[in-house]
Formats: structure tokens, C-alpha cells, sequence
């Protein structure tokens, strides 16, 4: 495994144009960006200190191409939409699923090799960082076989009854059982801010070990939204509608 660097990013001076400045202190600015830098197998820590035009070169990949896709990640952060809690319950299991499942699975992945990779380079002499690789795997482990009961079993049941259908099974067992689930999921979160210290890393910190701490913080983020549209809007909706007293 790679040893990282641990250097200081050097920041351009003000108007520098975008292809001119490092890769690292491009990612060390925004740490999300280390998301347009994976996509394109990208190294942001330890060459993070080509400049961006040289290392699209080195990639093969158009510079133009890079600068859109970091535009386009400033944009995603900014943008606002529709509320989805005005769904009716179909169309809220759909959005669930492709909005927030889809998140996880794309985000899994990376944070995975992230936490297992900072664990290994760092955790000897910040052992917490092992207890986070460890917390991590454990609440991906859940959450996969979480979603994959809710798009197997229970959404479909709840498409069906937003339909008009009768349910194909009582309702009450799954959800408590997603209810359970999503407190201990919420109780992971709340132990990987604490070992994290709030998603803060400390100063010296290398960009990969940022961008972890940057990627826990928008999965917390990402769940808080996603168990609260489960927990407050779809389920108290579907358990409505199974007992006859709401349509969707």
C-alpha cells in the first residue's frame, strides 16, 4: 500500500486559472471534489501536487472535461428542489430508492477504500482511525442488507397500496423492524462523529484522510434526510393506508 504524503498543500495565488492549481489544494479547498478526482482514477494525495492540467494529461482525459464535472459537484452542493415528503407514498419509495439507496451505493465503495487505507497508514498512532474503518464496515454491512429488504419486500408492498391494491402482507412487522434497523444505524453515526471528533481532521491531516472525514460528514448528512423521510413520512403513511383511513 502507498505511503501518503504528508506535505502541506502550497494555495495558489488568487485568480490562478483553475487548470494551473494543484490537484491537492483543489481537494484540500473542497474536500467533495476528491469525488470528480476518483471518477477519473486520479490521484489527489500523493501526486497532489501536479497541477490539474498536467495530470488530466497524465490521465489522458481532457482538462475541460474535469473543470466541468468540479463545476458541476459546486453546483450539485448549492442546488434546492421540490420536497419530497409531498410525494404521494409511491413515488416516495421510488425517490428513496434512487436518491438516497443510490447515494449509498456510490458512495460505499470509495469511503470503503478510504477508511480501510487511512486505518492502515494512520492508525498507529491515532487508533480511533481503526475503530472507524471498523464502525464503517459494520454500518455498510447493515445498510446493505437494510435496503435490499426495503427494495424486495416492503416498497413493493406500499407501491401495491398506493395503487388501490389490498396489501399483500401486514405491514407493522417490516416497518418495525426498518424502525430498529434505523436506530442502529443512527447509533454508528453518532460513534463515528465521536471518534471523528465532529468529521474534523486534525491540521497535518494528508487530503485522503480530508476526504474521508469530508465523505462521513455528507453520508451522515445523507441518512439523517433518508431515515427521516422513511421514519415521519413514508411509514405513518403506508401503516395509514393498509388501515384503510388514507389513500395515497
Amino acid at each position: 500500500m502507498g505511503r501518503m504524503s504528508h506535505h502541506a498543500n502550497v494555495f495558489s495565488p488568487p485568480g490562478t486559472p483553475l487548470s494551473q492549481r494543484t490537484v491537492g489544494e483543489l481537494v484540500a479547498e473542497r474536500p467533495n471534489r476528491s469525488r470528480v478526482f476518483q471518477a477519473f482514477g486520479m490521484d489527489f494525495c500523493c501526486q497532489g501536487g501536479r497541477a490539474l492540467q498536467a495530470a488530466c494529461e497524465g490521465k489522458g482525459v481532457p482538462v475541460e472535461t474535469v473543470i466541468e464535472q468540479l463545476e458541476a459537484e459546486l453546483a450539485d452542493k448549492t442546488a434546492t428542489g421540490p420536497n419530497p415528503a409531498d410525494l404521494p407514498a409511491g413515488e416516495l419509495c421510488q425517490y428513496i430508492v434512487t436518491t438516497h439507496h443510490g447515494f449509498l451505493r456510490r458512495e460505499f465503495p470509495r469511503l470503503h477504500a478510504m477508511a480501510e487505507r487511512v486505518a492502515h497508514v494512520h492508525g498507529g498512532h491515532t487508533p480511533p482511525l481503526v475503530e472507524v474503518f471498523e464502525v464503517f464496515q459494520g454500518l455498510e454491512t447493515e445498510l446493505a442488507s437494510h435496503m435490499m429488504k426495503e427494495e424486495q419486500i416492503l416498497f413493493p408492498a406500499i407501491v401495491q397500496l398506493s395503487q388501490g391494491n389490498h396489501a399483500v402482507m401486514p405491514l407493522d412487522g417490516p416497518i418495525t423492524c426498518m424502525l430498529h434497523e434505523h436506530n442502529d444505524a443512527e447509533d454508528n453515526l453518532a460513534r463515528l462523529r465521536e471518534l471523528t471528533h465532529g468529521f474534523q481532521p486534525p491540521a497535518e491531516a494528508c487530503n485522503t484522510y480530508r476526504a474521508l472525514f469530508s465523505g462521513l460528514a455528507d453520508l451522515e448528512d445523507d441518512l439523517h434526510r433518508h431515515i427521516h423521510l422513511e421514519n415521519a413520512v413514508l411509514f405513518p403513511t403506508a401503516q395509514a393506508m393498509a388501515a384503510g383511513t388514507q389513500t395515497a
